[in-house]
């Protein structure tokens, strides 16, 4: 209700993680238990009036339904249900709910017909798998069941890098690469669908066109929409464009690309994104954290920034213009991107191309968390520090 989430702030104690906050929160789990409790009772005497014992008895009964015309209401007294409320004339045995497992065919999946057998020695002994496998687009989320593999034996941490190196050739399905954990590079020498790298959560993922291709590349779109939403960790390098929705809610991930459509970093919380092509409109919109670095070739990418949260900046410091200039030197190496060669051949003046996109309220924590260091803070006490002046700061913005 208060519209703050995102700030931290929350004045009941629930959307927030500073203690002092949470203090203030006065419910129980149990409410919530004894909530549904009371629903559970409410459902079964609805149930009971009308003769009903199972909640599978009551799917598609729409005959327990009436409909009352709201014939004061101009927008809803035409409205007919009929054919939403019709039951067909089906045989019995044709079931209106789950009656049996559905048909997945996950054993005939590339993970587990080809991948996990291969990845066997990493699995069981570290050791470094390499292999090269062709891919259609109706292999999808390849490398989820290797990489869930992966977690279930080493937790969180995964494998060393790179332990296991797969180079796929052709167009890979839809989610290829979700979740990855950390050990595992999967590179596609073609192109890839939607949901590339959804959940990314260490890997590190390379998709470049094929050798012979005839385009170019950062004019074409290499990867489908919603490529590495909500990724936590990991690398990312795109010779090519990115569909809509590239990086949502992203989180850890450092990626290279070389252009996207609309709606690029939105609700952005953490992470690096470099751009070095043109971008489609709505960047950055809710985008709470993490900084992206864009090449404005052509000086219009300010006019397709969402400014409601971000401020655009000039690269000044020398730290973070070389850490900006590795990672596109990585995606060089990883991709063999021209487009990477020719910003680094003239990278003085490409330099100065660069904008860089920050959150407001992110680049004012991070000021405070190194203003509570400087003091003499350390750890948890200078977190909290920044946690209080971010608070005075906005009660002040906001006039409170």
């Amino acid at each position: 209700m208060m519209r703050v989430c995102n700030l931290d702030t929350c004045p009941a104690g629930i959307a927030t993680q500073n203690p002092e906050l949470r203090k203030k929160f006065a419910g129980k789990p149990e409410y919530v238990e004894n909530f549904m409790r009371f629903v559970a009772r409410d459902l079964r005497e609805r149930m009971a009036s009308l003769g009903i014992r199972r909640l599978e008895d009551l799917v598609g009964r729409t005959d327990l339904l009436d409909m009352e015309a709201a014939k004061s209401n101009p927008k809803t007294r035409g409205l007919d249900y009929s054919k939403i409320f019709h039951r067909p004339d089906v045989p019995n045995e044709w079931g209106r709910h789950k009656q049996r497992d559905q048909e997945h065919s996950i054993e005939d999946s590339l993970d587990r017909r080809v991948l996990m057998e291969l990845c066997e020695p990493a699995l069981e002994r570290g050791e470094r798998v390499r292999a090269t496998i062709p891919i259609r687009n109706v292999n999808r989320v390849v490398g989820t069941i290797v990489g869930s593999e992966i977690t279930r034996r080493y937790g969180a941490k995964g494998l060393p890098d790179d332990t296991i190196s797969l180079k796929f050739v052709g167009s890979a399905g839809q989610s290829f690469g979700a979740f990855l954990p950390r050990g595992v590079t999967l590179t596609v020498e073609g192109d890839t669908n939607d949901h590339v790298g959804k959940g990314l959560s260490g890997g590190t993922i390379v998709v470049y066109p094929p050798a012979d291709s005839a385009f170019k590349p950062e004019e074409n779109i290499i990867i489908g929409n919603v490529g590495f939403y909500g990724a936590t960790s990991g690398e990312a390098y795109i010779r090519g464009m990115a569909g809509e929705r590239f990086c949502v809610r992203n989180s850890g991930l450092s990626a290279v690309v070389e252009g996207v459509g609309d709606h690029a970093c939105e609700y952005m919380n953490g992470g690096r994104v470099v751009v070095l092509g043109r971008t489609g409109r709505n960047f950055a919109a809710g985008m709470s954290g993490g900084v992206a670095y864009v090449h404005d070739s052509d000086g219009n990418f300010p006019s397709r920034v969402n400014g409601e949260m971000v401020g655009l900046e000039e690269l000044t410091d020398t730290a973070e213009i070389a850490s900006l200039r590795a990672m596109i030197e990585r995606h060089v190496k990883a991709t063999g991107s021209a487009r990477g060669k020719r910003i680094l051949a003239g990278w003085a003046g490409a330099l100065k191309r660069f904008v860089k996109v920050m959150p407001r309220d992110y680049k004012r924590m991070l000021g405070a968390i190194e203003d509570a260091s400087r003091s003499g803070l350390g750890g948890e006490a200078a977190l909290m520090a920044a946690f209080e002046r971010n608070n005075k700061d906005l009660a002040r913005v906001s006039g409170n």
